[in-house]
């Protein structure tokens, strides 16, 4: 059977969910669950790799430092290394999937 990016998705969700899809040397490929998780208070965010994300489903909002993007199925963002960032909110009622991609220079 073909996997799905939208299967197997839990009935309760009391915590953020990442699943590592892929892993190679020089890059990491997850899915994350969420449904009203956030970044911690004053957490941000600090990665030594480049990130590609790509919203699924749901909705979400990420804080840079100088700036706010809001996120809808389909939106997408590559964020450099070292881009200070912070999950500011995801959808509550709903389940917000991203697809992450982790990968070097």
């Amino acid at each position: 059977m073909m996997p799905n990016l939208l299967s197997s998705l839990p009935a309760t969700l009391p915590d953020e969910i990442t699943d590592t899809l892929v892993q190679a040397k020089h890059v990491r490929i997850e899915r994350i669950v969420s449904e009203g998780h956030v970044s911690p208070p004053e957490f941000w965010y600090d990665q030594e790799e480049n990130e590609f994300v790509l919203l699924a489903q749901g909705a979400a909002r990420l804080r840079f430092e100088d700036s706010v993007i809001e996120m809808k199925p389909g939106d997408w963002i590559d964020i450099p290394a070292h881009r200070r960032h912070r999950v500011e909110w995801t959808t509550p009622d709903e389940r917000t999937v991203w697809l992450v991609v982790f990968y070097g220079d």
